[in-house]
């Protein structure tokens, strides 16, 4: 296994006209199957810790298995702290030898956003680990987070400016139009708001919510410069719903390894659906 900064990957997605899969990790068949997609399809990747599997299992526990399942590959990968809730945890994923961290700070007003990301920034760039920083708020459900549709906004184009400038973030998780979590109905995304960051704004952009935007959506998102989208339902429902599909196959299937070994490859298909869809392939 190979572990790249995050702010690299990035980069190099954003020059090379790609996006780098973010997919979140929740238990060992979802590391796995992340892990042998990047592989099969030689695609960089990011392997999301977020606050779920932390309450569920620890940062500590969770960073080890990633870290003893990716010896037996070959994959490119970074470890990224997905929505951090405070400098103490991203000093925690720090101190893990994380790739990447986030601080989510979209939630204060911005200028206490402002002052706490730029207070991670410091630790973070200290030690060469990359930061994203968040500004807009995205609707839906993801680890434990809501926010409800009518408190979602989209970021603004002058304070995008200014956060990025002040807190010295490696790359901006923007708010178009994505939700966490399943869509009650169809997508719509600001493409005008995007392509306004875009051109204002030098560091890579992220979009949270990835799961469940149309194809077609996410292509043209990746062509107004998107560097890094961000997968997390969908593989839950892939390994959820192959799971389920075993045990009324086969309700007295008492092996777990062949229950959880069709779920763990439901959720590399789909991440190697993912990989090919941001056009990443081959880009390790």
């Amino acid at each position: 296994m190979k572990r790249v900064k995050g702010r690299d990957l990035l980069e190099q997605a954003r020059a090379g006209g790609y996006a780098v899969g973010a997919f979140s990790a929740h238990n060992a068949e979802t590391i796995q199957a992340i892990l042998q997609a990047a592989e099969a399809e030689k695609a960089p990747v990011m392997i999301m810790v977020g606050q779920r599997v932390i309450k569920y299992m620890g940062m500590k526990a969770i960073t080890r298995m990633i870290e003893v399942f990716g010896e037996q590959t070959d994959a490119t990968i970074a470890i990224h702290l997905d929505h951090g809730n405070s400098y103490e945890q991203a000093i925690q994923a720090i101190q893990q030898q994380f790739e990447s961290v986030m601080y989510d700070g979209s939630h204060h007003p911005l200028e206490i956003n402002i002052a706490e990301t730029k207070r991670v920034v410091k630790a973070a760039h200290a030690v060469g680990i990359s930061v994203e920083g968040e500004l807009g708020r995205i609707g839906g459900t993801e680890d434990d987070i809501t926010v409800r549709e009518e408190d979602a906004f989209l970021t603004d184009v002058e304070e995008a400016v200014r956060f990025a400038k002040e807190t010295g973030i490696d790359y901006l998780a923007v708010a178009i139009g994505t939700a966490h979590g399943l869509y009650k109905g169809e997508p719509k995304l600001n493409f005008e708001r995007l392509a306004a960051i875009r051109a204002v704004v030098d560091q890579p952009i992220v979009l949270h919510g990835g799961s469940g935007v149309p194809d077609d959506l996410i292509r043209k998102a990746v062509s107004l410069g998107v560097a890094k989208i961000n997968v997390d339902t969908e593989l839950r429902q892939a390994f959820a719903e192959a799971a389920q599909r075993a045990w009324k196959d086969d309700p007295e299937q008492y092996h777990l390894a062949i229950v959880l070994g069709e779920a763990r490859e439901a959720v590399k298909n789909k991440a190697i659906e993912k990989i090919r869809l941001f056009g990443s392939s081959g880009k390790a």
